[in-house]
């Protein structure tokens, strides 16, 4: 499905869409999964909605328990694509985050890079990023920061949400990420308008962010995977998330110690 030129464009931009990757059957089935799961969110969902209205909703690790994430998750060309875009022969899920908004959300999703976030080191880390609606400008499409992979920065950790994100000592000392949106001119970017079956690829140092969803009638279900290559180690990073009291319970399925390899009943190998 990947081709040389569509690799060499990720590398060098951070982020690319890949065109109608994704078969129509997973789109139908997976947005009845959402939708069941929205009904009765779980114990790690999280509610970003913020002022202003709507519904900005989120949910991880899905895959434990239901089935029907963890078939897209591990039977769909997820995992063939990342490898793909990572050059990577081995391949490892990390997590998926369901990332839904609903008409007339006012919440916006704040510029910011995935890995500060997370609990992995390495370059051969991606997001995956499959709309199952048609995701445009006015309903909250992704947005990326041209190159920003290859500044050699980590910007402190943005909140999604209405509540502030403490500087609680581990993430206070990294740089605050550029005021992108207070001098766009100085940046490139790179979006599109994507349509059910494309999909965003995306390095997890590359900048990004999403405007909230204006529109009356257009809902925004996404489901943002997270993938790990050959060269990808366990980093306990501060302030990533198995720190937090929300998912501090997973350590024990994580590796045990830091600059181990991924692998892990949390972290399964899916390509090898």
């Amino acid at each position: 499905m990947i081709t040389e030129d569509q690799i060499q464009q990720f590398e060098r931009d951070g982020a690319i869409i890949l065109r109608d990757v994704i078969g129509a059957h997973w789109i139908d089935r997976m947005r009845t999964a959402i939708d069941t799961v929205m009904a009765d969110p779980g114990g790690l969902s999280s509610n970003m909605t913020g002022e202003g209205g709507g519904r900005f909703y989120g949910d991880f690790f899905l895959w434990r328990h239901n089935p029907e994430f963890r078939a897209f998750i591990f039977e769909s060309p997820l995992a063939g694509l990342a490898g793909e875009m990572m050059r990577s022969k081995k391949v490892n899920f990390f997590y998926e985050q369901l990332l839904v908004k609903e008409p007339g959300t006012a919440a916006v999703t704040p510029w910011h890079q995935d890995l500060p976030y997370w609990c992995v080191g390495g370059w051969q880390v991606v997001s995956v990023w499959v709309p199952f609606d048609r995701a445009t400008p006015d309903n909250g499409v992704v947005t990326y920061v041209k190159g920003s992979h290859k500044w050699g920065k980590l910007y402190r950790p943005r909140s999604f949400g209405s509540r502030p994100r403490e500087q609680d000592g581990e993430t206070a000392a990294l740089e605050e990420a550029p005021d992108i949106d207070g001098r766009p001119q100085d940046f490139e970017f790179v979006t599109g308008i994507l349509e059910p079956g494309d999909v965003f690829v995306h390095h997890a140092r590359t900048l990004h962010g999403a405007p909230g969803n204006a529109t009356a009638d257009q809902r925004r279900r996404a489901l943002a995977t997270r993938w790990t290559g050959a060269d990808a180690y366990f980093e306990d990073r501060p302030g990533n998330f198995l720190r937090g009291d929300k998912f501090g319970w997973l350590r024990e399925f994580a590796p045990a110690a830091p600059g181990e390899p991924m692998d892990s009943d949390l972290f399964p190998v899916v390509i090898q």
